[in-house]
């Protein structure tokens, strides 16, 4: 006689879950009696459901223990949004767009996850195309007035999405700062469905310079709410794969990533040219004065609009903030080296003279990266 198949749902990872639960929520009664009911619903069904009180604390320590994230000192903070009532493509979308307006707040940001309906036996649930909720479009296009120097107009992080979303009847108007559509396949093998964001869920910075009258003619301009898409939250064995989360911003990962990296908006030679510094060799590190002034626009503006966005420096010192209070506590914070120390003056900062507990990859509940569908 052949094994039975295992459960959909692994029944030692909700124990796990539940009794974590339980063991750090003072106010829940011993868990024992959670245990048995979520196994025996493993058992009948080959998954279970979570309370509201689970999902939403499963959620926090999804961030907690995301080992990539320098902004978890404010963890308990996240906003959980149980939608796990809804699987339409449509109902997503609309929630999709009611998370941006919650989480832009007026420029006051609001950490936020929309937790949509997960997978189920024989049954998986709809799936956000999207890297971010908010991220703009890459066109090919010949070099010109206008077009950055590798041949695309806008992101080139977009440009696959862009396409996708070309070939599913959208219509684009190939601008350097185009909002891509949100791309949603409700079911497996299905088409996606495509929606426009609606005006007022796209917050956006329009760059300028504290000293540099001539830096707002380079017409730059970022959105506000960095809301990640892709990735599937796994709760107790459970998996969400839409679940939409955000923080915000750290002033590096715009001014010193998204519009500086070659790859991206490749900015820092446009930067350098109008402060007129010498670019004829890297020993004049012209690559860095750029820098250095691109990411103080960036604060400056964002500062300026009155949206919330944090600089590496007072980040490094508020995440070891997190990491001593986690030690407090009797709890290990794992960190990844390479993406907490920031990409602009890291030697400068507290994170980069230190080890970090390590990265335990099987660590639960986590945001995780989703497999192809």
């Amino acid at each position: 006689m052949l094994p039975a198949a295992p459960p959909f749902t692994d029944p030692d990872q909700a124990t796990a879950f539940v009794r974590q639960f339980h063991r750090e929520q003072p106010a829940a009664s011993g868990p024992d009696a959670r245990v048995r009911a979520v196994l025996d619903e493993i058992d009948r069904t080959g998954t279970y459901e979570h309370t509201p009180a689970e999902l939403a604390y499963g959620a926090k320590l999804a961030w907690r223990n995301a080992a990539r994230c320098i902004g978890r000192l404010y963890w308990r903070s996240l906003v959980v949004r149980d939608l796990r009532h809804l699987s339409a493509a449509d109902d997503i979308a609309a929630e999709c767009f009611e998370h941006l307006r919650l989480a832009g707040n007026g420029g006051r940001i609001r950490p936020v996850v929309s937790v949509f309906a997960p997978d189920r036996p024989g049954r998986p649930a709809a799936r956000i195309l999207n890297q971010q909720l908010v991220r703009y479009a890459g066109h090919p296009a010949p070099d010109g007035p206008g077009k950055i120097t590798n041949g695309i107009t806008g992101d080139p992080a977009g440009v696959q999405l862009a396409a996708h979303a070309r070939d599913l009847g959208w219509k684009c108007a190939e601008e350097r700062f185009e909002v891509l559509p949100l791309l949603i396949r409700e079911r497996a093998g299905e088409r996606p469905q495509w929606y426009e964001l609606p005006d007022d869920t796209t917050l956006e910075v329009p760059l300028c310079h504290p000293e540099f009258d001539w830096f707002a003619e380079l017409d730059l301009r970022w959105y506000a709410v960095p809301a990640i898409s892709d990735m599937t939250l796994e709760i107790g064995g459970v998996r969400y794969p839409a679940a939409p989360f955000n923080g915000w911003y750290m002033g590096t990962e715009i001014g010193a990533r998204n519009l500086a990296d070659a790859d991206r908006y490749d900015m820092l030679g446009t930067v350098a040219e109008r402060l007129g510094l010498d670019t004829s060799s890297d020993r004049t590190l012209w690559r860095d004065r750029a820098l250095i002034e691109l990411n103080v626009a960036v604060l400056h503006s964002f500062q300026e609009a009155g949206v919330t966005i944090a600089d590496h420096h007072t980040e490094s010192e508020r995440f070891l903030k997190h990491v001593a209070q986690e030690k407090r506590l009797g709890r290990p914070t794992p960190a990844d080296w390479s993406w907490i120390v920031p990409p602009v003056s890291g030697g400068l900062t507290p994170v980069y003279h230190r080890y970090y507990d390590p990265v335990d990859p099987s660590l639960r509940p986590a945001f995780v990266a989703r497999e192809p569908w």
